[in-house]
């Protein structure tokens, strides 16, 4: 009974010391990481930490038999197990997962090179005859979620109106330039870039219209460049409350990160625990830039767009009514999916990165003057007190709430020409709201 107990405690040590290696591997991928080694030798050191205590839980789980050929039969056992298993880890964690290809141009794309050093894909709608001063600038969500041609093609209709209509993937997102440093992206260069695109374009002003995650964008700007925004639209923003970041810094929530650093992120393409990818996660928690040395953007780009489609949304899309008569916009670019983590190409990176809100924000939006339009629709990824913390924060602020895509574009154009939009008074959202609270 003595010896069958010691037994039974020496298998479950050695199931521990089992379950305890890929633990102990990736500390030591990650402690390496950290101190500048290439993606290769850390890679390298976190697997044979991996190896060494995987062999020692083996050696533990399996006995030491009296006999000479069961002696030889456990060491054969035991490293047949190892180079097999170590074999199938080391191959998973060292070559790369399949990235997402480049995305092609889309019809229109043009490329700013900013004097911030940022290089962003635009496109241009304009009418035969520009007849107002102020051009249209859409801030896309996310952040990093970006499609070009569908943002365009919805947005490219206010141009009728008589405005110009710029329609851009913000840095890091989209088919834009990308940085080889993510510690890089953030709200402050998101701000220097549209501050470099007006002046690019040759505005005194600008009509900004912003979606989700870029209206922390849209108000970040207005906070520090009030003089140069004639009217903005804030439709379904995200919150404006900083939360902590995994380093302690004050930012605002990540849906990139949280995607990323949660447990979807630790799963491959076949939905189970997979080698690289807990590398990659445990890599963007400790280093970013050694996370992009070891996974490109376009590897990282594939992953997270798979954790978004597998993501359940907050609600069903609903049907645009059939008398509508304008065409139904891609997911993207119509509001009114249910979503905005749907886009044409997702940035990764930039996802991950998020962007940092200064705890003064919502003070200094109390001084801005330019007239601003929240935007609710009837379902969407941000909840509806997100909504109202920029109705309260901003002064000269009016609230509508919408059901449809043809309804929101038509309170674009009707407060962006200076008439009045059917406001919505409620500080509740109403019975036909189907999002978050």
């Amino acid at each position: 009974m003595a010896s069958f107990a010691r037994l039974a405690g020496r298998v479950v040590v050695g199931a521990g010391v089992l379950a305890l290696s890929p633990v102990l591997g990736l500390a030591a991928l990650a402690g390496t990481a950290m101190v500048g080694l290439e993606p290769k030798v850390f890679a390298v050191c976190g697997l044979a930490v991996f190896a060494s205590v995987f062999f020692l839980g083996l050696l533990l789980c399996v006995p030491r038999p009296g006999a000479t050929w069961g002696r030889w039969l456990r060491a054969l056992v035991v490293l047949g197990v190892e180079a097999a298993v170590v074999w199938q880890v080391s191959t998973a964690t060292l070559n790369p997962a399949a990235g997402q290809p480049p995305p092609a141009k889309v019809a229109g794309q043009r490329e700013w090179r900013l004097t911030t050093g940022s290089e962003l894909a635009y496109v241009r709608r304009a009418p035969k005859r520009v007849t107002r001063a102020e051009p249209v600038v859409f801030l896309h969500g996310g952040p990093g979620v970006a499609d070009l041609a569908a943002n365009a093609a919805f947005y490219g209709r206010l141009a009728s109106a008589g405005f110009q209509v710029y329609v851009y993937d913000q840095l890091g997102a989209g088919r834009s330039a990308r940085l080889t440093d993510p510690g890089g992206y953030g709200l402050t260069r998101d701000v220097a870039d549209l501050e470099a695109i007006r002046r690019t374009v040759g505005a005194d002003r600008l009509n900004l219209v912003a979606q989700g995650y870029g209206a922390q964008l849209a108000a970040a700007y207005l906070a520090e460049h009030p003089d140069r925004v004639a009217r903005a639209v804030l439709y379904s923003p995200a919150g404006l409350s900083p939360g902590r970041t995994t380093t302690g810094r004050t930012s605002t929530d990540r849906p990139g990160s949280t995607a990323l650093l949660g447990p979807a992120g630790m799963l491959g393409p076949a939905g189970v625990p997979d080698p690289r990818t807990l590398a990659l996660s445990t890599l963007l928690r400790v280093d970013p830039q050694a996370a992009h040395a070891f996974a490109g953007d376009h590897e990282l780009d594939a992953h997270l767009t798979l954790i978004r489609h597998q993501t359940s949304h907050p609600c069903p899309a609903p049907t645009a009514p059939a008398a509508s008569k304008s065409p139904a916009p891609s997911k993207a670019a119509g509001p009114f999916d249910g979503s905005e983590s749907q886009g044409d190409v997702v940035g990764g990176y930039v996802g991950w990165a998020g962007r940092l809100t200064p705890s003064s924000l919502r003070s200094d939006l109390a001084g801005v003057k330019a007239p601003v339009l929240v935007v609710k629709g009837a379902c969407d990824e941000q909840s509806w007190s997100a909504a109202m913390a920029y109705r309260h924060a901003l002064p000269t602020s009016r609230f509508t709430y919408v059901t449809d895509s043809a309804a929101y574009l038509t309170a674009l154009r009707t407060f962006l020409t200076d008439r009045p939009v059917t406001p919505y008074d409620g500080d509740t959202p109403p019975a036909s709201y189907r999002g978050p609270a």
